[in-house]
């Protein structure tokens, strides 16, 4: 028998799980369909970031950090620890218990907010119907008012380096080695590529990234991509820019990975290989025939700006559709859009998206870079701090980084601000907040920040904009 529902959600990711709840909280009869199943055959809501992405990444950053600072930093609090020892399979068992809670979380607020959660496979079909095929069940048709289509997005393999899902694996599998790897060869030194190189170097594995571009994190600004880069030398990664990956061969001892750069070309003796390179979006088996969806040439829904489809009544959000492919992004797309469905009035201010890369130390930043608004024509003036120069970070031990504020000269008004350095991401959170409000600088400067805190070293960077900074020299 067909179930009828105001919306239908296909994907359970962090756009599709919460534009349901707040469909749902708009007194809408909702259902969200997800077909996630993890490598034990289990099956969850929260999509690739609370299963294996976001949320086990962030745990394992979390645990081989404090490792690391137990046997590098904590001597200098004058905290002796002798034979500190890292147990993978204790720290792999708390990451697994930190999504179990979150997946679990969803199936709660689901019932919570009268959500119909539906495990299983959904494809959209013309005239608001939907096919929902249980995991162990048969197809069944469900009718809706209106469908989100959130399906989420999936690693980009190489065909030069196919995965085995043992030596040579995604990010997924990354997150589930059960020993340190002697050498670790990571193909790609984007977000994903340095956490992951970062879990394990940590842990003792020498690693290699191979990145093909020849700027490191090259959209972020170079100052602070520059900064960052030296940081992460110092700590061991071994960063190696114009690497272009040819292939890999793998063998009784190893793996050798072939690559090319400005040099040559070289062979790389490595135990395991992540290849990190970008995700694509992920509508395989999403579409039935006929729908009038429409895709770009990058296989990405077409939407406008509200996420409408090129379909009345049918809208798309999250990593299947343009912009970055961030977890909050896909997040807030759902809530407008779940909105606009009720009939509110709703928008999304796609300039004040903030990024976050959990390395140590942290990298943030929303808005442009300093390359971006001078590409721009508008003339700016810039503002940076260091944190060896914050009080706070001192007693932390945690003066790598600096702060970086970018404003309009004309106006001053704030056009971005880029943060290397402790806890970057909950930092930037500030600025965000004054930037989605079209504040100065000067707005800063006069705002009142606790001391001592981390917070002072952007109120400083703010000052310096117009050469006022207390605690530093003004150049």
């Amino acid at each position: 028998m067909s179930q009828s529902f105001d919306v239908v959600v296909i994907g359970a990711g962090p756009a599709g799980y919460v534009a349901a709840i707040r469909a749902a909280q708009h007194g809408l009869a909702t259902a969200c369909i997800d077909e996630w199943k993890n490598h034990d055959g289990s099956t969850a809501f929260g999509g690739t970031c609370l299963n294996a992405g976001c949320i086990p990444s962030k745990a394992l950053l979390e645990s081989t950090e404090l490792y690391h600072r137990a046997k590098e930093e904590f001597s200098a609090h004058g905290i002796q620890v002798d034979g500190v020892k890292m147990d993978v399979a204790a720290m792999q068992k708390r990451k697994t218990g930190v999504v179990k809670q979150l997946t679990g979380g969803i199936d709660a607020l689901f019932k919570a907010n009268k959500v119909t959660g539906l495990k299983g496979h959904g494809r959209l079909l013309a005239a608001g119907k939907v096919e929902f095929t249980p995991h162990d069940g048969k197809p069944e048709t469900l009718a809706a008012k209106d469908v989100i289509l959130a399906p989420g997005s999936s690693p980009i393999g190489l065909k030069a380096i196919p995965f085995d899902g043992k030596r040579i694996v995604d990010s997924w599998g990354a997150l589930e080695f059960d020993a340190v790897p002697k050498k670790l060869g990571v193909i790609g030194g984007g977000v994903i590529g340095l956490e992951l190189g970062s879990v394990w170097q940590r842990l003792g594995s020498e690693v290699v990234i191979l990145e093909a571009m020849d700027d490191f994190l090259f959209t972020v600004d170079r100052q602070i991509a520059k900064d960052a880069q030296r940081q992460f030398s110092k700590q061991g990664l071994d960063i190696r820019l114009g690497a272009k990956v040819t292939g890999a061969k793998p063998g009784k001892s190893g793996i050798r990975v072939s690559y090319e750069d400005k040099t040559g070309s070289h062979d790389l003796e490595v135990d395991k290989v992540i290849v990190s390179v970008g995700r694509r979006p992920f509508t395989e088996g999403l579409l039935g025939d006929e729908t009038g969806i429409t895709l770009d040439e990058r296989g990405f829904i077409d939407v406008d700006e509200e996420c409408r489809t090129s379909v009345q009544h049918v809208w798309a959000v999250g990593d299947a559709v343009r912009g970055p492919m961030l977890a909050h992004k896909g997040s807030e797309e759902g809530i407008m859009v779940a909105d606009l469905i009720a009939g509110e009035v709703a928008e999304m201010n796609y300039k004040v998206i903030p990024s976050v890369i959990y390395t140590a130390p942290e990298i943030a930043w929303v808005g442009q870079t300093e390359e971006q608004v001078n590409e721009s024509g508008r003339k700016y003036k810039v503002g940076t701090f260091p944190f060896a120069a914050n009080g706070r970070a001192k007693g932390m031990q945690q003066t790598a980084g600096l702060v970086k504020i970018i404003s309009a000269e004309d106006d001053d008004e704030i056009l971005g601000v880029h943060i290397a350095g402790p806890v970057a991401g909950e930092l930037l959170a500030e600025v965000v907040l004054a930037m989605e409000f079209s504040a100065s600088t000067e707005d800063i400067q006069r705002t009142i920040h606790s001391h001592p805190t981390l917070g002072e070293a952007l109120h400083e960077a703010a000052l310096a904009v117009d050469k006022r900074a207390i605690h530093a020299i003004n150049k």
